[in-house]
């Protein structure tokens, strides 16, 4: 399949005009080969290991979150490199969807909301709010980090949550907390969570269930989509960051 065609498909699945503003040049097609599609690779960031998983598997297209460079730059470092020659030696073409695909139907958010079992969504501007089964704060926590299959961290004592507000990736601002309140969570639900944001928002049961387990579902999510397109094979590329819990027990 021409790569136009797919560009159109990933248009509609997250139209580029829903992104924030700093996602400018930053999502779309950030390296276009002009190559035809027969294999597309999905990750959640377009790092040396994805991309040599990509190159393995004789990806055409490699499909991320996270785009290869998001700061403009005045030089290339050796990591930054390695990474281009892997995508252009091997001729992968490389598309972003960011912001505008948190925020897409059935994308990043939606899945997160799916994920965890969330019902009665409403979708917000930045995320979802759903119902679930009363629990303590202690449960839902170890429920999240089944569903993701992830260590979460929580804080917050709750004997009854009912309502939970989830945004996948860096939703820990204040900004988006007094939306939970707004819309009366019990609940909040994202990664990257801090010390500040941790001290002034005790009234909340807060749940940080890391970046990456946060939005890689809703990547996994566009491959069973994108197998539908008659002719191209599809391939996840599992990619967590590395970090492992010690066990003491």
């Amino acid at each position: 399949m021409e790569l136009a065609k797919i560009v159109k498909i990933l248009e509609e699945i997250a139209p580029p005009e829903l992104a924030d503003g700093f996602d400018e040049c930053r999502i779309g097609l950030i390296l276009d080969l002009e190559n035809n599609i027969e294999r597309i690779a999905v990750a959640l960031d377009a790092n040396s290991y994805v991309l040599k998983k990509a190159a393995d598997m004789g990806a055409d297209l490699l499909i991320t979150h996270h785009t290869l460079i998001f700061h403009p730059i005045n030089k290339i470092s050796k990591t930054l490199a390695v990474s281009l020659r892997l995508a252009l030696e091997n001729r992968i073409s490389l598309y972003s969807m960011h912001t505008n695909y948190d925020r897409a139907i059935g994308g990043i958010n939606d899945t997160l909301a799916a994920r965890i079992g969330l019902k009665n969504i409403e979708t917000l501007e930045i995320g979802r709010i759903g119902e679930i089964e009363p629990c303590s704060s202690a449960e839902l926590a170890s429920h999240i980090s089944e569903c993701l299959k992830a260590p979460v961290i929580y804080a917050g004592e709750r004997e009854e949550i009912r309502r939970v507000m989830v945004i996948g990736g860096s939703g820990y601002k204040s900004e988006f907390l007094e939306i939970a309140r707004s819309h009366r969570a019990d609940a909040f639900v994202s990664s990257e969570l801090k010390h500040e944001i941790l001290r002034m928002n005790s009234d909340l049961c807060l749940i940080d269930a890391t970046h990456y387990a946060t939005e890689s579902p809703g990547m996994e999510t566009l491959c069973s989509r994108l197998r539908e397109l008659p002719g191209i094979e599809v391939e996840f590329i599992e990619h967590p960051s590395g970090l492992k819990a010690i066990d003491k027990t």
